[in-house]
């Protein structure tokens, strides 16, 4: 008798009925949203792309990082891709995930269709300047090294920021998530932004 009153209350504890923590909402809401950027990169069919002008979906995920990445950028891209899967067909229309490179030199629009097409269909890549690069993230609060070349040939990009954004169809980034956001908790928070609409 005693086993079952506690599994009664476990299951309520930790959500077993589905509500509760899991569909605690993760990422930090901009009480003062940050106004997307206008200039225009290059994507990977070479036409370009405005964050301003062109995310006219709900919701328009929004990542710099760069193909080369080691650990953290694919972290993230993994989490996104995967939950961007968990969404119903509904809530997966209505979401744009944009990836913007912060290696230009060597992130050219097919390098990054290559990289992009291994986490998801419809991804979308840009490139550019580094000062282009630079002005697109800045009003997003994003920082963007400068790619300094190491004696090896490689190049130290440790400097750029890991945070995803998430930009409305006003085109104002209203939400923002960190590295260790989980595919769950992307799922969840996507799924109630787009119910609130």
């Amino acid at each position: 008798m005693l086993l079952g009153v506690v599994a009664v209350l476990a299951c309520l504890v930790f959500a077993c009925g589905g509500s509760g923590a899991e569909e605690e909402f993760t990422g930090a809401r901009l009480d003062q949203p940050y106004a997307a950027p206008t200039v225009e990169l290059t994507d990977t069919d070479g036409a370009p792309y405005s964050l301003a002008a062109d995310t006219d979906k709900p919701m328009t995920l929004v990542f710099f990082g760069y193909t080369h990445c080691p650990d953290l950028c694919p972290l993230v891209m993994n989490n996104i891709a995967a939950g961007l899967n968990r969404l119903d067909e509904d809530d997966r229309e209505q979401v744009d995930m944009v990836f913007v490179t912060t290696d230009p030199k060597r992130d050219d629009e097919a390098a990054l269709r290559d990289y992009l097409d291994d986490y998801g269909e419809g991804f979308i890549g840009l490139t550019g300047e580094l000062d282009d690069i630079v002005a697109a993230g800045d009003p997003l609060h994003l920082y963007v090294n400068d790619g300094k070349k190491l004696p090896s040939g490689g190049y130290d990009l440790g400097g750029h920021s890991t945070f995803v954004l998430g930009i409305d169809d006003e085109a104002d980034a209203v939400v923002v998530w960190n590295q260790e956001t989980s595919a769950v908790e992307f799922a969840n928070d996507i799924h109630t932004l787009l119910s609130e609409d």
